[in-house]
């Protein structure tokens, strides 16, 4: 009786320790994050109410300039980083919330030069795009924060999907660049082979990292129409055809600006007018594409309600370069992923603005090799510059250039 007694208390025990130990140690949960490496380095936190993703992308650059265009001799050298840029992108709490951020940190990519110098937008910048994204519905988006207005075709395009060394000369004097404000973008599919995005941008004119905003507002909206359908890949936001359209693509774009009461040279961009004043900006683009086979052409206008010159309290003055700019690309990228490009651009100033800015036009050619397509290549390209006093009908400053870079990114 005594044996039965003992083995009976130590079943209990065991009975209540065991549902004990079930009670305090519930089945653990997974927190391992999810992680992908399909474009950059990606994670997701384990109840999905989160992502990161990180890309970065770097720039390497050498450039010669010669004296002249009869004199090859060395001019000047440019060696550096270009560019060198951290972009984080993502989705908090819900996938239709979503956030995209990008710093950059070359010295050249921070409006560190005196020429980018601003009393509302002081050097340097790391901060180009800070945005917040909501999508209600599968074709509708809107932003809110500082990023790319849609402006011409190049500027929209980034820097690093470009089959040349950089943007032309004529996004360099017209672009609208970057600006802080409201954002709106959205598809209509009228079939399956043809859409109209219409995208539309208020924001305070003064271009990224402002300190301070008058009055005035900058309204930009920009149209684009795909009569074949959609790019393989978004193909349409990237310089050549590196992923060979099986069938032919095309994107047909126009756009407007209107810069109320601008404070700076280039509205987003330039130096500090003196005053302010308010200007016009058209821009058109088109686009091609077709088993390698790449054609792109946009044209950009820019002038002023009145005299482009702006006067200062103290006497000084300051102009909007007003005129008119068109680039031209065609390009051909084998199987091998290596492409051959040409370029030709031509900047021409407006009558009222001629005394101070010549007419400037470029050709050029290129070579790229793409390891990883725009993420990973290698580009040489030969420029000729030539520019022309209109009033005296004479060139000057007539030279050539050749840079070799490498792109490398995530």
């Amino acid at each position: 009786m005594k044996i039965s007694y003992k083995l009976l208390v130590i079943n209990v025990i065991l009975c209540f320790s065991n549902s004990a130990i079930c009670q305090e140690a519930p089945k653990k949960q997974d927190l391992t994050p999810y992680f992908n490496f399909k474009n950059g380095l990606g994670f997701t936190s384990p109840d999905s109410s989160y992502s990161l993703n990180l890309r970065f992308r770097v720039q390497n650059r050498a450039l010669l300039n010669t004296v002249s265009d009869e004199d090859l001799s060395p001019a000047s050298y440019e060696a550096r980083v270009r560019r060198c840029r951290l972009s984080l992108t993502g989705h908090i709490l819900n996938p239709k919330l979503t956030y995209y951020l990008q710093l950059s940190f070359s010295r050249g990519d921070m409006d560190w030069s005196a020429s980018d110098a601003s009393t509302i937008n002081v050097s340097p910048n790391a901060v180009r795009d800070a945005m917040i994204f909501y999508r209600p519905t599968e074709n509708l988006l809107f932003g809110f924060g500082q990023g790319k207005l849609p402006g011409n075709r190049q500027r929209i395009n980034s820097s690093g999907a470009l089959q040349f060394y950089d943007r032309s000369i004529v996004n360099a004097n017209f672009t609208p660049d970057r600006d802080f404000g409201l954002f709106m973008y959205y598809t209509a599919k009228f079939t399956p082979g043809f859409l109209v995005v219409p995208k539309l941008a208020i924001t305070s004119g003064e271009g990224r990292n402002s300190n301070s905003s008058n009055s005035g507002l900058a309204y930009t909206a920009r149209v684009e129409i795909l009569p074949l359908g959609a790019f393989k890949d978004n193909g349409d936001f990237f310089e050549g055809d590196v992923l060979r359209e099986e069938r032919p693509k095309v994107s047909i774009a126009g756009g407007y600006e209107y810069n109320d009461l601008a404070v700076r040279s280039g509205g987003q961009l330039g130096k500090d007018l003196y005053g302010s004043k308010s200007f016009n900006l058209y821009f058109a683009d088109f686009l091609l594409k077709y088993r390698g086979f790449a054609l792109t052409a946009e044209y950009i206008r820019r002038d002023t309600e009145g005299s482009p010159t702006v006067l200062g309290s103290d006497g000084k003055t300051r102009q909007i370069t007003t005129g008119d700019g068109i680039n031209t690309q065609i390009s051909y990228c084998f199987k091998s992923k290596w492409e051959i490009a040409a370029r030709h651009s031509l900047v021409s100033p407006h009558r009222d603005v001629l005394a101070s800015v010549r007419q400037n036009e470029q050709y050029g050619i290129g070579v790229s090799k793409y390891l990883n397509n725009h993420k990973v290549k290698t580009q040489f390209n030969v420029f000729y510059n030539k520019e022309r006093d209109l009033i005296a009908h004479k060139n000057v400053n007539s030279y050539f250039f050749a840079v070799f870079q490498i792109e490398l990114g995530i």
